[in-house]
């Protein structure tokens, strides 16, 4: 009994439950702490804040403290409960412990079922389960039942109170109203909880989309910076290599300038002799020994005209020697300069924009290649698939993508066993499927980088391009410039080679195209 009586003391008269985070006000009365912020919460923009229980006035919010004393004793008392089910209520007038079926909270008994049955049934007589705390089913202050609801002080409160009691006027609901407006706000609840884990969920999202974006931001930022490096390196020896090929062509000009400088001095300096002995002539007096000295100055006038003429042409050569050098070397100059150029735009492409889902259409696939689930993979099959025998399927070691391309810019990449015969590139929907002709490279409709033993070649029309890269092949980029016409392979490593580029005019849509043989 003193255990219930004591449970009572620990009582919140507002939520009628044992204290949780209980505090004091200064005219000395407990209550839980979300309990009377909830009513005080109610009473915002009023002149005063009230005490639920002897409605002593504050001007101001009062500054909550915590009960320390009030707290040890819940907790002990709590402690000291045993875990079991709820304490069985007995009726209050039989002598035997018979248990009460409904207890009145009008009389403060408990009845079994038969004194129930005994039991007046007016209006004011009200059965409820049966339960031992019947003191927090009255009004502390008239004594009377709980019926209403006080919204705006949030206490349970009797109909005197309600009347002419301290909650006169107040907004006032039925306990089983403000119970119903309870359960759908734990619904509401119960929502907003939901809404709340979703949000969570999605901003956990964001953060992680965020930190992949800033990985992959890093990358992208180390990966251009090498580029650059490497191509600033790439135009530095272009400089070196332009500048000592004029640095050359200069030395090799002045030198032969040099040398017909020299043979012209010469020439001068016999042609000052040769007018020095005409002139002599010309005073001789005697004409016979003048006349004999004339015939013979005519013929080396004549072989020095003839000489003179040769020497002009040397020299019109050397003018022209001149010239060629701006037509030559300026267009290899800039052609190079347009491929670093070109050559760091589809680099930094490849990681700007993202690479192609590329799948296999098994539909063009010859039955000599097998293609995966996911058709990602094509592989040489020495068995026969079986395929059906349409027009758009190849006879021999090749497949098609599904998807075409007839604008933009693209790439995609793809990793190549160490064995057998490999073939990637692009290719027209319109190369024939069957005979020689049809394999990528063997026409004008395809382009493909082909790979056998140690032999790389770029191969258009069958005409081949060998290339030769620094290290074995196993991962590449096709990267393609639809309206620019450029088609060009990379291998993909750190950083990454250049190792052709094709340029055409394209007229059709293009497909990825794969060759496969001999366990390719």
């Amino acid at each position: 009994m003193a255990s219930a009586d004591l449970r009572e003391e620990l009582t919140c008269p507002i939520c009628l439950s044992t204290y949780t985070q209980h505090v004091t006000l200064r005219c000395g009365h407990n209550f839980c702490q979300g309990c009377i912020g909830s009513v005080w919460d109610s009473q915002e923009g009023s002149a005063v804040y009230t005490c639920p229980e002897c409605r002593a006035e504050f001007q101001e919010r009062p500054a909550l403290q915590r009960n320390l004393t009030l707290c040890n004793i819940v907790e002990r008392f709590l402690s000291t409960q045993p875990e079991q089910a709820e304490t069985v209520i007995f009726c209050t007038y039989c002598d035997s412990s018979v248990p009460a079926a409904k207890t009145c909270l009008l009389c403060d008994a408990s009845l079994c079922d038969k004194h129930l049955k005994q039991h007046s049934k007016p209006e004011e007589h009200v059965l409820t389960e049966p339960t031992a705390s019947l003191k927090n089913r009255k009004c502390p202050v008239q004594k009377e039942i709980l019926k209403c609801y006080c919204t705006e002080d949030a206490a349970c409160i009797c109909v005197s109170c309600c009347v002419f009691g301290e909650h006169s006027g107040h907004q006032v609901e039925t306990l089983n109203e403000a119970s119903e407006k309870k359960e759908k706000l734990r619904n509401i609840l119960e929502k907003l909880t939901s809404v709340r884990e979703e949000t969570e969920k999605r901003a956990q999202s964001l953060q992680e989309h965020k930190r992949e974006a800033q990985e992959k931001a890093a990358g992208l930022t180390d990966r251009v910076t090498a580029l650059i490096r490497y191509n600033r390196e790439q135009l530095e020896v272009l400089e070196k290599r332009v500048l000592s090929k004029i640095t050359r062509w200069e030395e090799q000009v002045s030198l032969r300038v040099s040398d017909l400088i020299q043979q012209l001095e010469i020439k001068k300096d016999k042609l000052s002799k040769k007018m020095l002995q005409i002139e002599a002539l010309c005073n001789i007096t005697d004409p016979l020994t003048g006349l004999q000295g004339h015939e013979s100055d005519n013929a080396d006038f004549c072989d020095a005209e003839e000489g003179d003429n040769e020497d002009r042409e040397r020299e019109d050569n050397m003018v022209h020697s001149v010239g060629d050098l701006d037509e030559v070397l300026i267009p290899l100059t800039s052609q190079r300069l347009t491929d670093i150029v070109t050559d760091l735009k589809a680099k930094s492409g490849f990681y700007v924009q993202e690479a192609l889902n590329i799948l296999l259409d098994v539909n063009t696939a010859a039955n000599n290649v097998s293609v995966s689930g996911d058709l990602k993979t094509a592989s040489w099959s020495e068995r026969d698939q079986l395929r059906p025998n349409t027009p758009e399927r190849f006879e021999f070691f090749q497949v098609l993508s599904t998807r075409s391309f007839s604008s933009g810019q693209h790439y995609w990449e793809v990793e190549i066993s160490d064995s057998g015969i490999r073939g990637v590139g692009i290719s027209y929907p319109s190369i024939e499927r069957e005979g020689r002709q049809s394999l990528i490279g063997n026409n004008k409709k395809s382009w493909c980088l082909c790979m056998w033993h140690n032999n790389h070649a770029v191969i258009h029309d069958s005409i081949e391009t060998e290339i030769y890269p620094e290290s074995p092949l196993q991962r590449l980029v096709i990267y393609l410039d639809y309206e620019a016409g450029r088609l060009s392979f990379y291998q993909l490593c750190d950083p990454i080679r250049h190792l052709h580029t094709v340029t055409a005019t394209f007229t059709e849509p293009l497909h990825a195209v794969f060759y496969v043989r001999n366990n390719g």
